[in-house]
């Protein structure tokens, strides 16, 4: 059992955990919301600590990051449990099921990155939600860090600012799901609240790399008002953070039709017009899934899905035009 961090104890061998903003008071025998931090006899643990229930090298473009290392893979790593409950979710047998596991130590995570060869650019906590791994993380994250790889989350972005700061310094990129720009679907469709994702965010900006992903999900947070305020938000921080509109299909408890294609394509039209990087998930269009130079509109990273299949760029900037183009890090090319 790993005792886990961000709590208080209370009265009656009662807890509070104040990893996430739910702030949960758990008793004796019992998990918060989360499930995966239990209170035994007053000591808060962390039920996940070690268990991975999905591992694969996945194109790091999946994540989806199209401005960090294109054409690189990550080590990509999940466990179990999650601090919201979204209707749609798309990993829900791991997220609110119990997978099957396999038990990993920090240092063989290293390892097994360095075993990747020289392609790979690092590790990604992913699948699940990472931040109520965040024991596990953090301790991996560190190790990855020293051996000179880069650490990846893919994540909700719904956790208190404490144990945020803490993590970022181990972080190089963030892909944040900003699920929706309304406080009422947080809480209807996700029973979460959006206030602490975009503090994530913006945090996180300041700190690393971040792109940010907004699962359209039809006739529920597909109005071009509420596109057109998330876009606003996101410009004011700054008009290069890439935005990825991903297209919903149903899954888990939610049965709405999937996204019609014109709706990412309305919203991706509306989000051009103050950011420079947009892009759209789950419709395949190597048109959709390529990066353009703002100023000469070459593609300077054109894909085929998840795979980079030509570059006019080069030490940072458009080989048209000289333009500097917002990418960490380079292009993965076979030697």
């Amino acid at each position: 059992m790993h005792e886990a961090r961000f709590y208080e104890k209370r009265d009656e061998e009662a807890v509070y955990c104040s990893l996430c903003p739910k702030g949960c008071t758990i008793k004796e025998g019992h998990t918060g919301f989360c499930r995966v931090r239990e209170n035994r006899r007053g000591t808060l643990y962390a039920l996940n600590y070690g268990h991975c229930s999905a591992c694969a090298v996945d194109p790091v473009e999946k994540k989806p990051l199209y401005h960090f290392y294109p054409a690189h893979t990550i080590l990509s790593l999940g466990t179990f449990g999650c601090n919201l409950r979204c209707g749609f979710c798309q990993n829900w047998e791991i997220a609110h099921g119990e997978p099957r596991t396999v038990t990993l130590e920090p240092a063989q995570v290293v390892a097994m990155t360095q075993a990747q060869g020289s392609r790979c650019v690092g590790v990604a906590y992913t699948y699940s939600e990472p931040l109520v791994w965040y024991e596990f993380v953090f301790d991996t994250a560190r190790l990855v860090k020293e051996a000179g790889f880069k650490n990846v989350l893919v994540t909700n972005g719904f956790i208190a600012e404490d144990p945020l700061q803490e993590l970022l310094p181990y972080i190089d990129a963030l892909n944040i799901d900003v699920k929706s720009f309304r406080d009422d679907y947080y809480k209807k469709v996700c029973k979460g609240r959006l206030a602490p994702v975009l503090r994530t965010v913006s945090l996180a900006k300041e700190r690393c790399h971040v792109e940010v992903t907004n699962l359209i999900v039809t006739g529920l947070n597909d109005s071009e008002a509420e596109i057109a305020e998330l876009v606003d938000w996101l410009a004011g921080l700054d008009p290069d953070i890439p935005l990825h509109f991903s297209r919903y299909f149903p899954n888990f408890e939610m049965e709405e039709p999937p996204t019609p294609v014109e709706k990412l394509y309305q919203a991706r039209e509306i989000a051009r017009r103050k950011l420079r990087y947009v892009y759209l998930g789950n419709v395949w269009d190597e048109e959709a899934d390529s990066t353009y130079c703002p100023d000469c509109g070459t593609a300077v990273i054109r894909r085929e899905g998840y795979r980079v299949r030509g570059v006019a760029f080069k030490d940072g900037r458009c080989t048209a035009c000289g333009t500097a183009i917002p990418v960490v890090g380079t292009v993965w090319e076979r030697k």
